[in-house]
């Protein structure tokens, strides 16, 4: 399945890839525990970046789930030059939680529809990446993203009490 407009094809509990490294096609399908063992491999390996990432920073077990479910979702090179992770190595935990609302847009090599707007353009000035606001009220595109990202927030901001 694509799990959001503009997403990549997914498989299991969101694998994008194979073990083989082939790319996920539409139509693909796994066991269940297939899927749980890709899954499991693949957080682990982003778990070990993850923690590596931010030595010397404590993290409640609650936070660390949380960012390590963003990490799954976003990827490691994503993670790396995160306002989240900046504001952990300076001891700024609620800051990091504001920023898991930085992380609200969909981007796409084409213009969707209405209400997309250039995010990137080449030298000659034409339009290269297109992106969406799915904090956009009302959109159809992709307010789940957005709702994810809020309740990360909310579960943020409440560990931080």
């Amino acid at each position: 399945m694509v799990p959001t407009q503009g997403d990549r094809p997914t498989v299991g509990f969101g694998s994008t890839f194979h073990e083989d490294g082939t790319p996920v096609k539409m139509g693909d399908t796994a066991t269940p525990v297939r899927a749980l063992i890709k899954a499991q491999a693949h957080i682990s390996r982003e778990e070990t970046l993850f923690r590596n990432s931010l030595p010397g920073v404590a993290l409640h077990q609650g936070e660390y789930d949380l960012y390590m479910d963003w990490v799954y979702q976003y990827g490691n090179r994503a993670w790396l030059t995160s306002g989240m992770r900046r504001e952990l190595q300076a001891g700024n935990y609620p800051a990091a939680c504001f920023e898991l609302l930085q992380y609200r847009k969909l981007t796409s090599a084409r213009q969707e529809g209405p209400d997309w707007t250039v995010s990137k353009r080449d030298t000659q000035g034409r339009p290269l990446r297109w992106e969406f606001d799915c904090s956009t009220p009302g959109n159809r595109v992709c307010m789940g993203v957005w709702t994810r990202q809020q309740a990360r927030h909310k579960t943020c901001m409440e560990l931080q009490q």
